[in-house]
């Protein structure tokens, strides 16, 4: 075995959480790996995803040369050509279109399919800076009404408990969360287990009877997909008329409670929002809701996790501000065992600077969407920009389109319109690995090294306690380089002189020396050659403790030093759509829309336990283990004639999805999940047999800007 290395790296794709990879290495090839071995609990131990880690490096199919287009755009031909042609084409081309039309041209999109301190897009849109700007898109797809309301109602995104807090509560609900499938930070499972063995009561709100309900739930609530806001208010209904709401604490931390009360009991429009009421939208036994909302109120400290798709519909902004206002109505908050309900980002490291929480403060624009929207393009409507320029109201006319770590046609709403799009541009460049569905579409394709072949430094979602030094595990396969190296070697043909002109150790050093999050407890040699840093910690971590114990000279990060739970913000921006209080608004394409008539079932777009949004669908020991399925409850495969494992249609105006069905109980009637994140694999019909459900998604943001890509109407048909 001496002439084998052990390396320590680590995951670093998009999934909810980072963990710790030991790569064996003989004679400069990666032989095998394991996972988190150390003393510490909890072990950052490796899914199924990263074990196949060494199958995506190694993939024979993955990018080799850099490639130039040939034929029509989209059709996939390319032929090799050098870096230097492959750069100098790159470059005139940037410099072409800036000259042409503009710097506002050239769009360059850049998202997680790296997600790291590091390498990555960062370098090309600091490149494309200094050649004098760019256009750029906003609206995060995972979270983005999770963060307008956070900020709205807390003042700051940094709103959670270190998962050890969670053997503090009495009572769990998972609503929309789903942490054994998106992991949320490594270790969250075992957090859950420990707290399920301490006694505490574990309730899933959600369509699907998750993974998460299997292991976890003593309940699971099964409800209508864009709903989740009208059984919220129903909960408040019953802890206001039942008089179970922590009135002290809401006086004492909160403002707006009684506008919020007039809301819910009917006084502002004559609906009071009883748990009857709800059940008639929600498809929840009102009996059902309205043990819940005793339950919470009753059994503190109580934990409701607001998970984030529930948030990913249409008002989808709503959900996630009811939720925060329930906590705050029990008493929850920066407490041990509760939790504010809100974004979730824990209080280890990446606490945001007073500074830049006072910006927010004093910039209502960061929750107006109309004023963004003035400077730059919401994520979910890049084609429709694309298309309409600056005739349809959008900032820019685009002509060049610049993709890295990011599969857009594949990840963004409405792909048959990404199609059109795509194809109206003068050129496309794309940074990638393999040949992805937007790869298809590059004018210049450039191939990049895995994290295997460079080094970096990553953490998991939501600031967990832990960070990950990425170690070069080997070198450079064919003639793939680094997002970073590519623009060290473009910057001189645009005649940028001194781009990051330090080598990656330096510029890591500086990176881990300025972050207020590792400067402070982190050595740097010690954490390289060990690959991970584990905060150490006497117990559970609490974010909004300090504004609780101690509110006089802790306030919170609002305009008013409260918890806002009605908005002067929001009421300022003077849309009927964004209301001052929390509520329930009904979604475009429900059940009542009478586009149901033609699409009678609701789509859910759920996260897929064995890929990273689009990373590792190309990898066939995945594949293996479950296969792309359209989820489908059994009574409405026996009306239609479908069973387990038959080919279906799944369709609506958008588009068509062939696919595979998975009959079964876990799944609510009149609702169809077809996980996100499959490669978009169009046939000569047009339809995709890819299985993605991206086809099928409307490419419009909800009012606080959030992601609908649960809110869609579907039909779905056995093929004959």
């Amino acid at each position: 075995m001496s002439d084998i290395s052990i390396i320590p790296t680590g995951a670093c794709h998009d999934c909810g959480g980072k963990c710790v990879f030991k790569v064996h290495v003989k004679d400069g090839v990666a032989i095998r790996m394991e996972s988190d071995t150390g003393p510490d609990e909890p072990q950052l131990r490796a899914c199924a995803k990263g074990r196949a880690y060494r199958k995506r490096v190694y993939d024979p199919n993955r990018l080799q040369y850099p490639l130039k287009r040939v034929g029509a755009r989209g059709e996939g031909n390319f032929e090799r050509i050098s870096w230097d042609e492959a750069l100098d084409t790159v470059a005139q081309q940037l410099t072409r279109v800036k000259k042409t039309y503009g710097n506002s041209s050239i769009l360059f999109i850049n998202y997680t399919g790296n997600h790291t301190v590091f390498q990555g897009g960062g370098h090309v849109s600091a490149l494309l800076t200094m050649f004098g700007g760019h256009s750029r898109v906003w609206g995060m797809a995972s979270n983005e009404g999770s963060i307008f309301a956070s900020r709205s109602h807390y003042g700051t995104l940094s709103t959670g408990n270190t998962r050890d807090d969670l053997v503090n509560s009495r009572l769990i609900i998972m609503w929309g969360w789903n942490p054994v499938c998106t992991i949320q930070s490594t270790g969250t499972s075992y957090y859950v287990v420990q707290a399920k063995e301490a006694g505490a009561r574990i309730i899933c709100v959600d369509p699907r009877f998750t993974e998460s309900a299997a292991l976890f739930a003593d309940q699971w609530i099964s409800i209508r997909p864009g709903t989740d806001a009208a059984m919220m208010a129903a909960m408040a209904y019953v802890m206001i008329n039942e008089n179970l709401h922590d009135r002290t604490f809401l006086n004492k931390y909160s403002l707006g409670f009684d506008e919020f009360r007039k809301y819910i009991m009917g006084e502002e429009d004559g609906i009071a929002k009883t748990p009857a009421w709800a059940e008639a939208i929600t498809a929840v036994p009102a009996s059902a809701i309205a043990a819940l909302a005793r339950e919470y109120a009753t059994s503190r400290p109580a934990a409701l996790i607001a998970g984030w798709g529930p948030g990913r519909t249409a008002y989808g902004e709503q959900y996630h501000r009811l939720a925060s206002t329930l906590a705050t109505m029990t008493g929850n908050v920066g407490i041990h065992g509760g939790g504010a309900a809100a974004f979730e980002r824990g209080p280890l490291g990446a606490q945001i600077s007073p500074e830049i929480e006072k910006f927010i403060d004093d910039n209502p624009h960061q929750l107006d969407v109309a004023r963004r929207l003035r400077t730059r393009i919401h994520h979910t409507q890049v084609w429709d920009a694309i298309l309409q320029g600056k005739a349809g109201g959008y900032p820019a006319d685009i002509k060049l389109f610049y993709a890295c770590s990011h599969n857009p046609l594949n990840q963004c709403p409405n792909i048959n319109k990404g199609v059109e799009a795509l194809k109206q541009l003068e050129f496309v460049i794309v940074h990638e690995q393999f040949m992805t569905p937007t790869a298809k579409f590059a004018d210049i394709l450039l191939p990049i090294n895995t994290k295997w072949e460079v080094e970096d430094i990553t953490r998991p979602w939501l600031a967990g306690p832990y960070f990950i030094y990425l170690n070069k595990v080997i070198d450079s396969l064919y003639e793939s380089k680094s997002d970073l190296d590519i623009c060290r070697e473009l910057a001189p043909r645009l005649g940028i002189a001194d781009f990051a002109n330090k080598t990656d150790d330096e510029m890591l050093r500086e990176a881990v020396k300025s972050s207020t999050d590792m400067s402070r407890d982190v050595d740097y040699d010690r954490f390289k050659q060990q690959g991970v840093f584990k905060y150490k910690v006497t117990g559970p971590q609490l974010c909004l403790k300090k504004q609780i114990e101690d509110p006089g000279n802790n306030p919170f990060p609002t305009p008013s030093g409260k918890i806002e739970i009605s908005s002067e913000r929001i009421a300022r921006m003077n849309n009927p759509q964004l209301p001052a209080v929390p509520k329930y608004i009904e979604t475009w394409e429900s059940l009542n829309d009478p586009l149901a008539k033609k699409y009678p079932l609701q789509l859910i777009t759920p996260h897929f336990m064995f890929r990273a949004h689009s990373c590792f669908d190309n990898i066939p020991w995945l594949k293996q283990i479950e296969a792309q399925a359209a989820w489908i409850n059994t009574l409405d495969a026996r009306v239609r004639g479908i069973n387990d494992g038959d080919e279906v249609k799944v369709y609506n105006d958008r588009g068509v999805v062939i696919i595979g069905a998975k009959v079964t109980e876990r799944i609510m009637p009149g609702t169809v999940a077809v996980p996100q994140g499959a490669w978009y694999r169009h046939d000569p019909t047009g339809a995709d047999k890819g299985g993605n459900p991206n086809c099928l998604t409307r490419d419009i943001y909800s009012p606080g800007g959030s992601w609908p890509v649960n809110t869609a109407l579907v039909q779905i048909e056995r093929v004959n």
